[in-house]
């Protein structure tokens, strides 16, 4: 079956198979000849510092842009609070705080053991000294990424992290949006600079005279950016590389068309690679979505990427129950999974593999986005069978002790000597010898 947007597939079909198996497989390719790009772009920041990142932003960001204009000082940050609606400033300490309080409960602690022989193992949990935060410039500064900055900010500030600067490109005439900057303010943000794409990426892992090198990069962005993030894997930690954004939806006869298509087109309206995807045991339902996504599309201010977005990875599943739903939905491992189902809890048990999961018809993704607390810099392309959501964790390192006393030693002296001979590692040996020696 076929509407006029979005395929209508039984999951049991030939073709429903095929469909939902290709979606199993997805993977975020970046493209050779932008990879080469890429790495010349990152080649060039650090052999040329500074003077690559006026080129790259002048030729395209902002025409005449010079090395004084990199940084954002203090004075044009405390103006930003009088350009901005003070119902938006509300909007953003509301988000803060809530994303703060979810945050802090993900603080892991250092821990120590001690045992009767003296020896004292343990972990230290320490943040790293410096992270980098990317932000995309937002149609050319015109829709600020506000929620980007607190949910990569916030986190890493609860970590400890002394040092927080933020990247994100000017408009044509050097300038960011006010909202950006009371954002990263507010959210503990230490340095703003006005550069993007992947020479900001560049900036932060290799340093220039003005952007000191971080330990951490996250933040969101293009496919440049992205494969940025990942040829400076190694030299820098990164949050992860993320695909365009997803949804998945399972529903059952219970569940509103208009709720499920408002939340399908909340993702498809990102980009015309966004997979917005409906399980659903209802054909009634299934039916009805196609027709609410093609009402609720026309009144959409994006209703051109929404409607590409849904033509090509536009997809709604009819299943024999919500337990093939609940498999289906572990084997693609959906970035945001919405329970739009009359007992949404009972489901949870099933669910294995998602970046988030949103309960019942009043938890759309939407509120994930911007206030509910948790992060939304969530896995994509299916890497929620093995990757976490940002959060603390993603600006932390962990350090294990060791501390062995002489009767310690002595008790698992041999079996270090027997485990390094087989392995052929003399010296290893050595090192628990002459300690024996000296004992005995």
């Amino acid at each position: 079956m076929t509407g006029e947007l979005v395929k209508i597939h039984r999951a049991d079909s030939k073709e429903g198979k095929r469909v939902l198996s290709a979606l199993s497989r997805r993977t975020v390719n970046i493209p050779k000849d932008i990879e080469r790009t890429v790495q010349e772009i990152l080649d060039a920041v650090k052999r040329d510092g500074d003077k690559a990142l006026c080129d790259f932003t002048a030729r395209f960001d902002c025409p005449g842009f010079g090395p004084s204009m990199i940084p954002v000082d203090d004075q044009e940050v405390e103006a930003a609070f009088d350009k901005i609606d003070k119902d938006l400033v509300l909007a953003i300490e509301k988000a803060r705080s809530k994303i703060e309080a979810f945050h802090q409960r993900q603080l892991p602690d250092s821990w120590f053991q001690s045992q009767d022989n003296g020896v004292i193992l343990g972990q230290m949990v320490r943040p790293v000294d410096a992270a980098g935060l990317y932000v995309p410039g937002g149609q050319g500064g015109k829709t600020p990424l506000v929620s980007s900055v607190l949910m990569n900010a916030i986190p890493a500030k609860i970590a400890g992290v002394k040092r927080i600067i933020l990247c994100t490109p000017p408009g044509e005439d050097g300038k960011l949006n006010p909202a950006l900057l009371v954002a990263a303010r507010l959210s503990g943000v230490s340095e703003i600079y006005r550069v993007g794409s992947a020479w900001a990426v560049a900036a932060m892992a290799f340093g220039t005279e003005t952007i000191s090198p971080v330990d951490v990069i996250a933040g969101p962005g293009n496919i440049y950016v992205t494969a940025a993030k990942k040829l400076v894997s190694g030299t820098v930690a990164i949050d992860m590389i993320a695909g365009p954004s997803e949804i998945l939806i399972i529903a059952d006869d219970s569940a509103k068309p208009s709720f499920v298509a408002a939340d399908m087109l909340s993702q498809a309206e990102h980009d015309p690679m966004a997979t917005s995807i409906l399980l659903t045991t209802s054909s009634r339902l299934a039916e009805e979505t196609v027709q609410e996504l093609e009402r609720q599309l026309k009144g959409l201010e994006r209703a051109e990427t929404a409607k590409k977005s849904l033509e090509t990875n536009g997809l709604i599943v009819i299943t024999s129950d919500l337990e093939q739903a609940c498999e289906i939905s572990n084997t693609i491992g959906p970035e945001h999974l919405e329970l739009m189902v009359e007992n949404p809890w009972s489901l949870v048990p099933k669910i294995r593999h998602a970046g988030a999961v949103f309960l019942g018809s009043f938890s759309p993704e939407p509120i994930g986005d911007y206030i509910a607390g948790p992060n939304h810099v969530l896995p994509t392309m299916g890497t929620a069978r093995f990757s976490s959501a940002l959060g603390v964790e993603t600006f932390v390192k962990r350090t294990s002790l060791i501390c062995y006393s002489k009767e310690g030693f002595m008790e698992d002296a041999d079996q270090v000597m027997t485990l390094a001979e087989v392995e052929g590692l003399t010296a290893h040996r050595q090192s628990i010898q002459v300690r024996k020696e000296d004992v005995s």
